[in-house]
């Protein structure tokens, strides 16, 4: 074993990586479970206590975090991911502190899923809530959050002109496929894609990941440490090789899955979320997690197949 992860590891552990001309170390903070305890993003969550979700995200800036993820659309009942975040930091933000948000999504304000936001008119109204609700005069980073394979042009189009007003810093593109960022590069700068992917999930996606990287363009995996859990945690069943390296490393199995996103490439970058002060420590020292050519090549069995190994 070459590093003990979970003894204080800052942040800065994993190195970096720039999104634009923002740097920010590889663990980052996702804030989606942040505002409910349990299931995320359904309309009877249960809120989480505010003390404590302000704890977890001084607590996350304290250990080095300085790239956090967010959505106007992460809330629930008397709490929202923004707000949250806006308290938080007292309306004074770090200055290397990157804020990434996403827009597309819809919900109302009892929780309910709507349709996506589609026209111009609507993606704007969605990047000014979320500049309202964090307090901010321009989004660090905002992701077009896509569901299907049809044409993005008009969306992406639409923040790039947000971009050239002023109130979007930089761009990324979530859940999309290799043409779409295609179709948005042609448009303006893409800076980050967001797509589902981890040990033994979306293993097709290895050259996509690849390639962001050949074109400086960092990948961020979404239920990464979830896998098949998605937003309800990682509750699935663990592999037999994930708990095999977890024990030879005196890790836990979430902390495995959020190093081997990190060796996946330099661009690779880790947005961990939760609501425990315990396991935000153990998310960010797992960047300092050192996984062996063996490791690898075990966690390869869970991710392509035994063809793999």
């Amino acid at each position: 074993m070459t590093t003990t992860p979970t003894s204080p590891a800052p942040a800065s552990a994993a190195g970096t990586w720039t999104l634009g001309d923002l740097t920010v170390h590889r663990v980052g903070f996702g804030a989606m479970r942040l505002p409910q305890r349990g299931e995320a993003l359904v309309e009877d969550a249960v809120p989480r206590d505010r003390a404590e979700a302000i704890a977890v995200l001084r607590k996350a800036v304290d250990l080095g975090v300085n790239h956090i993820d967010t959505a106007a659309f992460y809330f629930s009942p008397l709490r929202s991911a923004n707000e949250l975040i806006n308290s938080a930091f007292g309306g004074s933000y770090p200055d290397d502190l990157v804020l990434a948000t996403k827009v597309g999504p819809c919900r109302d304000a009892s929780g309910a899923w709507g349709p996506h936001a589609r026209t111009p008119a609507a993606l704007r109204g969605q990047v000014e809530e979320n500049l309202r609700q964090l307090g901010r005069d321009h989004l660090d980073v905002v992701n077009l959050r896509i569901v299907g394979t049809d044409s993005i042009a008009e969306r992406f189009g639409a923040l790039a002109e947000l971009r050239t007003a002023g109130l979007v810093r930089h761009l990324g593109v979530s859940n999309i496929t290799p043409e779409q960022l295609a179709e948005a590069r042609e448009i303006a700068p893409v800076v980050c894609v967001q797509n589902m992917y981890g040990i033994g999930v979306r293993p097709e996606y290895e050259d996509f990941v690849r390639d962001c990287g050949a074109h400086g363009i960092a990948f961020v995996p979404f239920y990464a440490i979830a896998a098949a859990g998605r937003q309800g945690g990682a509750n699935a069943p663990e592999s037999p090789e994930v708990l095999a390296v977890a024990a030879a490393h005196g890790a836990s199995p979430a902390q495995v899955r959020i190093a081997w996103t990190l060796h996946q490439g330099p661009h690779l970058l880790a947005i961990p979320g939760t609501g425990d002060p315990g396991h935000l420590a153990a998310n960010v020292a797992a960047g300092a997690l050192r996984l062996t050519d063996e490791d690898l090549a075990l966690l390869a069995r869970v991710h392509h197949g035994p063809a793999a190994a």
